[in-house]
């Protein structure tokens, strides 16, 4: 689960992490009233529909720095990620200038240690007399972090100010939303006016679906195999379109509606179901297929990769069903018969 910036700074707030005054307006006259007593600027027009407008003091700036939290998977632990390069991009950073980034993993019981922060501040550059506020920052950045089970925090930029105090000039936190039942207050954040309608729609159905910006769309029991089905056709040239896994218990209902999310995406050239039958029957699988393509209606060709309990039969149910489904056998033979009729090629 996502927040608006202004929501992360009351979070940070209340957690010790220095931010600049600001107030939030959903009307003209607030919008003014808070530019008067804030005295700020308004710089820069936005993409997106506004629906608010966070208003903020300003900050005499010395440097910008960047700062961000995640979890890092290969370190088993939360890590803090800091570089000098505040204000940019930071992917293209650490293609271009990875020796520009600072890596500090830290236990999640006992926090960011003083020696790890004197280690940051040093690297940073910062002077020696910001180096005490620099501890209470970036301490307060991860016990905030972990308290509210954020999944990612990043700052970018982590202003020095001329007076020597560290601040968070922006703020973008995600949530853990398996840990939302333990915090409410975070939960009632959500404002579905900032998620794509997609991810909003699937998750009402039970589907955990991820829209992406390729051309395949992939339709996949279990997640694990979701990934590996979208490596592979990468692999093979393709790109995917959409993650979504229906999970081990999808229904007739559900596999229409995972079509339909799909194909309410544009670029979506053709479509690939991958299908490992444990918990799920091959056959229950087809069998939806088949209705799902009599409601839905396919517009791009259909590739079916089925594997697992009841396979034959299941093969056998599609071959009869008078559709225009492509069946594959094996998951490289889906992936390139995937790939070749999202080009148009014969699959």
């Amino acid at each position: 689960m996502k927040i608006h910036e202004y929501q992360a700074k009351e979070l940070l707030r209340a957690a010790g992490v220095p931010v600049l005054a600001g107030r939030v307006a959903s009307t003209p006259e607030e919008a003014a009233a808070a530019f008067t007593a804030l005295g700020t600027i308004q710089t820069g027009p936005e993409g997106h529909v506004v629906h608010k407008v966070f208003v903020e003091s300003g900050c005499a700036i010395e440097r910008e720095l960047y700062c961000a939290i995640l979890v890092d998977r290969q370190a088993g632990s939360p890590v803090l990620i800091a570089s000098t390069a505040g204000g940019m991009d930071i992917e293209e950073v650490a293609a271009k200038t990875p020796e520009l980034i600072i890596t500090e993993p830290f236990d999640p019981d006992r926090g960011l240690s003083a020696w790890q922060t004197r280690v940051l501040s040093a690297r940073l550059g910062l002077p020696t007399a910001s180096w005490r506020a620099a501890e209470q920052f970036f301490k307060a950045l991860t016990k905030a972090f972990v308290n509210l089970d954020a999944s990612l925090l990043e700052i970018n930029p982590l202003v020095l100010a001329k007076d020597g105090t560290m601040v968070a000039l922006d703020a973008k936190m995600t949530f853990d939303d398996n840990a939302l039942f333990r915090h409410k207050d975070v939960a009632a954040l959500r404002d579905e006016n900032e998620e794509d309608p997609a991810e909003t729609r699937a998750a009402a159905a039970g589907l955990s679906y991820v829209k992406l910006h390729g051309t395949i769309g992939c339709l996949v029991n279990g997640a694990g195999l979701a990934m590996s089905t979208m490596d592979l056709v990468k692999y093979h040239g393709g790109e995917p379109a959409n993650f979504l896994d229906v999970g081990g218990g999808a229904d007739v209902k559900q596999v229409t509606e995972a079509f339909r999310i799909i194909l309410s995406d544009k670029n979506v050239k053709a479509i690939l179901v991958n299908i490992f039958g444990g918990i799920m029957r091959c056959t229950t699988i087809a069998n939806a297929l088949i209705e799902a393509s009599k409601t839905v209606g396919f517009t791009v060709p259909l590739v079916v990769r089925l594997e697992g309990t009841e396979v034959e039969e299941g093969k056998k149910i599609l071959a009869n069903s008078g559709t225009t489904i492509i069946t594959a056998d094996g998951l490289t033979d889906a992936a390139k018969k995937v790939v070749a009729a999202s080009k148009g090629l014969k699959a």
